[in-house]
């Protein structure tokens, strides 16, 4: 798993790395993160999701070995 911006600094690193189980979903992978690293609650629902580069939602099934991202909303100008 990645993690960007914010949800990096509170973790105290960009790369994690979870056992879990079959099948599961983006909401299943944000639920074990929580678990494991309490310090990203605050930021928690406004997280966006990607499995392997690609925007996904908590419903999406994240293949065996995919990669999951979570990243603090971004704007620009």
């Amino acid at each position: 798993m990645r993690l960007f911006a914010r949800a990096k600094d509170l973790a105290g690193t960009d790369c994690l790395e979870l056992e879990l189980s079959a099948p599961l979903t983006v909401g299943d992978v944000r639920r074990a993160l929580l678990k494991q690293l309490p310090a990203l609650e605050p930021l928690a629902h406004s997280l966006l999701a990607a499995v392997d580069a690609e925007y996904a939602n908590d419903d999406h099934l994240v293949p065996s070995r995919g990669e999951v991202a979570f990243f603090p909303p971004v704007s620009g100008g």
